[in-house]
């Protein structure tokens, strides 16, 4: 199995900046993709970034957070961390960490993995 463990997050205001952190730990042959969903009360979830762990690729940004946020990765510690500038009412939400893991070198396939989330309230 496949723990994705989430931390950061919590109150700020607008304008104010907010970092979020991610690692995958467990049975893990590799890491394709590392990124994170969003939903607000009452929306669907929505993707915010996701980003390549096996090749420095551009990260695929939503565009409502594109110049604001941005992802960094430690492809050895499969961690991801996400770095939210200029934070607006809107990006209230509770934010879930997705992985995309081969678990094994004979899997027949990768799976997709959720964190249990972590809350962003932007308020004055």
């Amino acid at each position: 199995q496949v723990q994705l463990v989430e931390s950061g997050g919590g109150l700020a205001q607008p304008g104010e900046s907010l970092t979020l952190s991610c690692t995958a730990s467990g049975t893990i042959f590799t890491v394709f993709a590392m990124g994170w969903y969003r939903q607000a009360p009452g929306k669907e979830r929505e993707l915010v970034v996701i980003a390549s762990m096996t090749t420095a690729g551009t990260p695929n940004y939503a565009d409502s957070v594109k110049g604001r946020f941005t992802i960094s990765r430690d492809y050895a510690k499969k961690t991801v961390t996400l770095q939210m500038d200029s934070l607006e009412a809107d990006d209230t939400a509770v934010y879930y960490c997705n992985a995309n893991v081969r678990e094994t070198a004979t899997s027949p396939r990768s799976n997709y993995y959720w964190g249990r989330g972590t809350q962003v309230t932007v308020s004055s």
